[in-house]
């Protein structure tokens, strides 16, 4: 095949910019960064960009990226998880090396963290419910108000967050809160929970913890444990950094990373809220984490999309400051390139029609020579049967065709892709007026589809020789959503009826049986197609990656 070259995640933006500027000042010798996924459900393409960026500058600038699970909340996280996500990691092309870390390695020094700051006075044990500290938190136009157990002495503090430790709260009973103040501007810094009270066992501490530690109370922390220098977010955190930053003042931690942002994947037609995706899970809405039509990694992965192609759409999108939402075309571009260069061709007939061509010889058939890839010679031939019966696309005939209808109708003329001129004579309708058979003619001059005489034919059709097809089962994946901005508030409105079609008696050339998953073959004049998960001997089934139309050309060029 024709080497592809994958452009490296490598480009001029701002947080380039950073890194560059702090390795040649001299502030940090070595690059750290992390990508810290809560296993709470399967990635996404969103989080593509994010490893992209954590992994891409830590092979830039000669660091180390560390991969994290942020495993602090065991009520909703659960080890196969933790797998897809490693799986994913290592799909799009990269590798953390000895660098697996948890946020669970640190429970021990979190734990002593926080009665640090009790010690101190700056963190302190509520019994306050949920709805009672909801309420006392306050608006973005109105201060909070202080909790009625705020003031506690220490020692009553240490005697209440130990006993939480030790499992003599439910659930609810009580939290550990930050004391920092109830009246500031930023909503983050009111006295935020540190540590809950959660009856669960965890997949790697097991039942030794009862509490806890917020994600705000991890993250930084662990940052600084695991001597990360840049602590790259998306934007919606950047609210929490002055919070991120206070933990990383008021304790004794080795060292002080810093948090940047970066505007976060949207995509047009996609959700990706994990909470919605868990839910068409969980409702059967989709078949699972990796149905196609999903915007998770494992769905796109299943769907055909190599991971080349993935990450050069990350590169395309650019690292940014100011939100914005991404055409979905662009990602099908991206695909559709790489594609185009890595993939053999082969011929599929998705919605057979029968053709015979009354004047080839009965029983008799023989052997055309076919290209693998048109750009590619060393991809080399393939042997495809012809013979008198063979099917084409039923869209591919018109009884009564307009003017600029230059495929099969009677008395016209097309070329099959590496085989023969075929005129059609007939059609042939079952007792409901429908075509179901073409009687057709060939001219045996013109084998390999060029005729000696030089005439001309407007069309040439894809076909499949009816004694050696294969059967399949094509899955037609379209945008889970019809609206191109979904509200996550009203998605079920938004879904699209016709996301899946499914088609059961397809016909493709032999060659296809050996087809491998995960990697997409050009079903000729089609699109690219890839051998599903799904298959068995004797029951094929693909599914198509995307369609042959250049959309975001088109509009590139446009614009």
């Amino acid at each position: 095949m024709v080497a592809v070259e994958v452009t490296k995640e490598a480009g001029k933006d701002f947080i380039r910019d950073i890194v560059e500027g702090d390795l040649q000042s001299g502030k940090h010798k070595t690059i750290v960064t992390r990508f810290p996924p809560e296993p709470n459900g399967y990635l996404h393409i969103g989080h593509a960009k994010s490893i992209c960026l954590n992994f891409g500058l830590a092979e830039e600038f000669g660091g180390r990226c560390n991969l994290r699970f942020d495993d602090t909340n065991p009520a909703k996280e659960a080890q196969e998880y933790i797998d897809s996500i490693e799986r994913d990691v290592r799909w799009l092309g990269f590798d953390w090396g000895t660098n697996l870390h948890h946020a669970s390695d640190y429970f021990d020094q979190l734990y002593a963290w926080a009665e640090h700051l009790i010690v101190n006075g700056k963190a302190y044990v509520d019994d306050q419910t949920a709805d009672d500290m909801r309420a006392a938190r306050g608006t973005l136009t109105e201060a909070g108000r202080n909790s009625p157990f705020r003031d506690r002495s220490v020692e009553e503090n240490l005697e209440l967050f130990r006993a939480m430790r030790d499992g003599k709260f439910k659930p609810g009973d009580r939290v550990l809160r930050a004391k920092i103040d109830m009246s500031s501007g930023n909503i983050n810094l009111r006295d935020p929970t540190l540590y809950r009270i959660v009856d669960a066992a965890h997949p790697r501490t097991g039942t030794k913890w009862k509490i806890y530690p917020s994600y705000d109370f991890a993250h930084g922390q662990s940052d600084a444990i695991e001597g990360v220098t840049h602590s790259i977010c998306t934007l919606e955190f950047e609210d929490h950094r002055p919070l991120y930053d206070w933990f990383l003042a008021n304790l004794p931690v080795p060292a002080h990373p810093h948090q940047y942002e970066f505007a976060r994947l949207n995509l047009t037609y996609t959700l990706l809220s994990k909470r919605i995706l868990n839910t068409l899970v969980r409702d059967g809405v989709v078949s699972g984490w990796d149905d196609p039509r999903m915007p998770t990694l494992a769905a796109l992965r299943r769907k055909g999309v190599p991971p080349q192609a993935l990450r050069e759409f990350v590169r395309r999108i650019g690292v940014a400051k100011a939100n914005s939402v991404v055409d979905y075309a662009m990602l099908d571009f991206s695909i559709r390139e790489y594609l185009n260069t890595a993939s053999l061709r082969r011929m599929a007939v998705l919605r057979p029609l029968k053709v015979v061509i009354e004047n080839y010889p009965e029983g008799a058939s023989e052997e055309l020579e076919a290209v693998n890839h048109p750009d590619d010679p060393a991809a080399g031939t393939r042997k495809i049967r012809f013979s008198r019966e063979i099917y084409v696309e039923r869209e591919d005939f018109m009884e009564n065709p307009p003017k600029n209808f230059y495929r099969l109708a009677p008395g016209k003329e097309v070329r099959l892709r590496y085989a023969f001129f075929v005129t059609c004579r007939e059609a042939i309708k079952d007792a409901s007026g429908e075509v179901v058979e073409l009687r057709c003619t060939y001219d045996p001059q013109t084998r390999g589809g060029n005729a000696p005489d030089g005439r001309k034919v407007k069309a040439t059709l894809h076909w499949i020789d009816a004694a050696s097809a294969v059967n399949a089962e094509v899955r037609l994946y379209d945008h889970l959503f019809a609206n191109p901005a979904p509200t996550a508030a009203n998605y079920e409105a938004d879904l699209n009826p016709n996301s899946l079609v499914t088609l059961s008696d397809c016909k493709l050339e032999p060659a296809l049986a050996e087809a491998s998953v995960e990697k997409p073959v050009q079903f000729e004049r089609l699109g690219y197609f890839c051998l599903d998960r799904d298959s068995a001997p004797g029951h094929l089934v693909f599914n198509r990656t995307v369609g042959l139309r250049d959309l975001w050309a088109k509009v590139q060029a446009a614009g």
